[in-house]
Parts: C-alpha cells; structure tokens; sequence
C-alpha cells in the first residue's frame, strides 16, 4: 500500500480559464488495490476559508487537487460539519458539468409577506 501525506490545493474552476477559489490543505492520500482514500484539512483556519469552502462545495463538490509538482487530479469534496476536514474521493463523472446558482436577492422584510 502507497501513502502520500502532505500540502496540496483545492482549486475551484468556474471553466477552463477562471479560477474561482483555491485553498491549500493538508491530506493524507492512501492507496491500495481497490482504489485510493484520502483526507484531509485546512492549512489556514480562517472564517474566510471555511465559509469559501463550503461556499464551492455548495456550488459544486468537484475541485481539482493540485500538488506541488504540478500535477492534479480531479476529486469530489465532502466537507464535515465544520468545514475544517474533510474526504476526497476520485471524480470519474464527465468533465464539463453545467453549475447553476440563483441568489435570492429579496430584501428580508419582503418574504416576511
């Protein structure tokens, strides 16, 4: 069984040239002959980055993990409850997905009805 423990990036992608948020987290990825595990956690423990990951996670769980080298891999983030851990599992869906978000932006006093 291969181990990999160290610093990497969740990168957030609106398309192919926009990065929408990326965040550096610390993870521990475990290979075996069934697949690979993973985990991990925020390096930086701020609102900011909290609330910006579960932001996308909302949008859309699927982030591109980037290593040092460069390298990524496309991965499914399932954030806890707190938003400061978290799992990986491979993305293997199809690579262009449409993301569709709508903000109500009714001022609070009007759905008070």
């Amino acid at each position: 069984m291969d181990r990999f423990e160290g610093r990497c990036w969740l990168d957030w992608w609106a398309n192919t040239s926009t990065l929408l948020g990326s965040v550096e987290v610390a993870v521990v990825i475990t290979a075996s002959d069934a697949g690979w595990g993973a985990h991990g956690h925020l390096v930086s423990d701020t609102d900011e980055d909290r609330d910006g990951l579960a932001f996308l996670c909302d949008q859309d769980p699927v982030f591109t993990l980037r290593f040092e080298d460069e390298r990524i891999t496309a991965v499914t983030v399932r954030p806890t409850d707190d938003h400061r851990r978290f799992t990986l599992t491979e993305y293997t869906g199809p690579g262009h997905r449409s993301v569709e978000h709508h903000n109500d932006l009714t001022p609070p006093q009007a759905r008070l009805g």
